[in-house]
Order: structure tokens, then C-alpha cells, then sequence
């Protein structure tokens, strides 16, 4: 009788050891939603047209109204901190994060979470994280983790940036595959954004093919580039065609994973910047790209034509179009948002 209770004992103890082994890890002090189970089919890349928005978590959720969601597929929530052991900080603003996902997903958004590495402290973290084989390993079992966890559909990597120059073209590609494989097993995206390319040096070469090909897709910032060829505007149409030139014809990214990024904001020759429904309200005209205020200033950004134009611009040449950020967006008809997805025949 012994003999066969601890025969039973040991064949339930063995299925939950297996059962074990297809279920994620929670790590601590992270929300410990529903452990799920590991998918068993092939992770299928999607490859439809994308409209991206970042969402800066100190924004208001409840000023950004309710039909801009319905002109997205995906909305990155920025951002979620790395530390030095390859842990991720706690998101700083739980209730933004959460009320954020679930407007997401309520209206067939992809959800997705950026991790920072924008300050010098953090460009640090990541430079020494993925060099070291060990560390990176646990970086990515923390972030693959976390995005299980709380049930992200994807995870978007913002360091800004790898550079050639210390040889992190080539840790950058390591990372990325390896983390590409672990989170596509989960069938999860992953995706980054990158410089805009236009300058020569190590920054640009910073990002290899073999790190792309790892990749969903990748987010070009093509914006922050105030006197490129001249042109006073952060983000003038000259910029854009030369980003994307850059990355689809000499670079040879596939088309299919290229994002082409728009500002939802507007810059003056001081580099200080104006959101797109702040320079609205001050009397700023939608439909021009400058606007000098009562003092003087001048602001430079994209109005809505520019956007049509882009929009149309990454239509025929790339397959998606990406906002920063989301609540520096007017809301109603003056919505840029609103005039991408008009420009490129998008139901929403």
C-alpha cells in the first residue's frame, strides 16, 4: 500500500515539475496577474501598415479622448527603468500603466512597454548589461518576465544609442536576437527606436542588419534634426526623405519593418519644445509649420499638410508611421493623428 501511495505521489510530482517548466516566472514586486502558459505554434510576425504612439506616463490618460485610440495599432508606454543586476525598476506610475493597457486593449490596440536608455546613467546601464553574456541573460529573462506578467503584447527597446565606435553594433546584435527569441516564443513583438541615420559615424553603424532582422520593426526618429541642410525645422520633409532613403535604400532594411517617426511637438532655435496642442492654443495655425509667439520666439514643427505628407511618404515606402508622443496631439479635427490616418485611407 506504501509502495503504491508514493508511486502516486511521485507521478504528481513529476507533472507539476513539467507542468513547471511552460509557465512563466513572476518576478518579484511585479503585478502577478494570471501565469500563463507558453504558446506551442509558431510565432507569426505581423506585417501590416502600423500607426505607433508613444505615451509619456506622466501624462493625463483621461485628456487623450477615446477615438484617438481607434487611429493606433500600438501604444508604447514610456517608459520602464533598467538597473545595473539586469532588474527593471517598478513602473513609477501604476495607475497610468494600467488604465493605459486597458484602453488599449479595449479597442484592439497592442500594448507594449519602452525600455529607457536615454539618460547618461541609463545609456551606462545597458552598455555594460549587454556586453557581459551573464548579465545580459538576466536582462532578458527580467524583461521577458515582466512582459508575461502584465500581459504586453510586445516590448520596444529605446536606447538611444549603441554605437560602433565601442564595438556595441556587435553586443547590440547579440541582445536583440537573443531577445527576440525568447520574447517571439511567447509570441511577443519586439521592436526599437532608432536614430535617424542621416549623420555618417558610430551611432548610425550602431544598429546592424542582423539586429533589425531580429526585430518587428524599427521606429525612426526622424525628428530632433534642426539646420539638417539648412532648414530651421526640427523635422522638415528634406529630414524624412533622407531618413528613409537612408535606412531602405543604403542601409537595405526591409520595408516591411520600417516606421517612419513624426513629432507631435515643436522645437525654437533654443531646442525648447512646444506640444503640438499647446502651440495650437496659443494660436498656432494646424495647417502651417511655424508659429512665433508674443515674444518673440519661433517655433518650427509639422502641421497638418507635412503630416499627409509623410503619412503618404511611409505609405509608399516603409510600412508604418509613429508618433511622439500621444497626449502632445491636439484631440478633435485638428488631430494630426487624425490627418495621418485621413491621408493614408485609414478606417478608424
Amino acid at each position: 500500500m506504501m509502495k503504491k501511495v508514493f508511486y502516486i505521489y511521485f507521478l504528481v510530482l513529476i507533472t507539476i515539475q513539467a507542468c513547471q517548466k511552460e509557465v512563466a516566472i513572476v518576478p518579484d514586486g511585479y503585478n502577478t496577474g494570471a501565469v500563463r502558459e507558453k504558446p506551442t505554434t509558431p510565432y507569426v510576425s505581423d506585417r501590416n501598415f502600423k500607426v505607433v504612439a508613444y505615451y509619456a506616463e506622466g501624462r493625463e490618460p483621461d485628456s487623450i479622448e477615446l477615438a484617438k485610440f481607434k487611429m493606433i495599432t500600438h501604444l508604447h508606454f514610456a517608459f520602464a527603468y533598467p538597473n545595473a543586476n539586469g532588474t527593471l525598476k517598478a513602473i513609477a506610475r501604476p495607475a497610468n500603466f494600467e488604465k493605459m493597457k486597458k484602453l488599449a486593449k479595449e479597442n484592439g490596440v497592442k500594448f507594449g512597454v519602452s525600455i529607457a536608455g536615454v539618460s547618461a546613467a541609463e545609456k551606462q546601464i545597458y552598455e555594460n548589461i549587454v556586453k557581459d553574456p551573464a548579465l545580459r541573460s538576466v536582462f532578458i529573462k527580467n524583461i521577458v518576465d515582466f512582459a508575461v506578467v502584465n500581459d504586453l503584447d510586445g516590448i520596444d527597446i529605446d536606447w538611444e544609442y549603441p554605437t560602433a565606435d565601442k564595438g556595441q553594433h556587435i553586443t547590440y546584435e547579440s541582445f536583440m536576437r537573443e531577445l527576440s527569441t525568447e520574447l517571439h516564443a511567447w509570441h511577443k513583438y519586439l521592436s526599437a527606436a532608432v536614430t535617424a541615420g542621416v549623420f555618417p559615424g558610430g551611432i548610425r553603424d550602431g544598429i546592424t542588419l542582423g539586429a533589425v532582422e531580429a526585430m518587428d520593426f524599427i521606429n525612426l526618429m526622424a525628428y530632433d534634426g534642426a539646420g539638417y541642410k539648412g532648414n530651421p525645422n526640427h523635422a522638415s520633409l528634406v529630414l524624412t526623405e533622407d531618413v528613409i532613403n537612408y535606412w531602405l535604400n543604403q542601409k537595405g532594411i526591409p520595408k516591411e519593418k520600417a516606421v517612419v517617426g513624426i513629432p507631435a511637438y515643436g522645437k525654437n532655435a533654443a531646442n525648447a519644445a512646444l506640444t503640438f496642442r499647446d502651440l495650437i492654443r496659443l494660436g498656432a495655425d494646424p495647417d502651417a509649420n511655424s508659429f512665433t509667439n508674443s515674444d518673440g520666439i519661433t517655433y518650427y514643427y509639422n502641421g497638418i499638410p507635412t503630416v499627409k505628407q509623410k503619412a503618404q511618404m511611409a505609405k509608399n515606402n516603409a510600412n508604418g508611421i509613429m508618433f511622439w508622443e500621444f497626449y502632445q496631439d491636439i484631440n478633435g479635427d485638428k488631430s494630426l493623428l487624425k490627418a495621418a490616418n485621413d491621408a493614408i485611407g485609414r478606417t478608424y
